[in-house]
């Protein structure tokens, strides 16, 4: 079974196989039961289930920032 992989919208993740285009990055545009990314080499739009992106997930490149909380400018 393929570990859980925690993904928010705008996260950047490397899948393991590549897109037909040749890229491997993708950007993460929806989170839900399907996971939406778009192929940052040429904006091909695709949609996973969970289970499928666990598995073809090779890491997340660059996650989205958190916000901060602390109330300061």
């Amino acid at each position: 079974m393929s570990r859980p992989v925690h993904v928010a919208v705008g996260d950047r993740v490397e899948l393991r196989k590549p897109h037909p285009c040749g890229g491997t990055m993708w950007v993460v545009v929806r989170v839900g039961a399907d996971i939406g990314l778009v192929c940052e080499r040429c904006g091909r739009r695709v949609l996973l289930d969970r289970v499928k992106f666990n598995r073809r997930v090779r890491r997340v490149v660059s996650p989205r920032p958190t916000p901060d909380r602390s109330g300061k400018r």
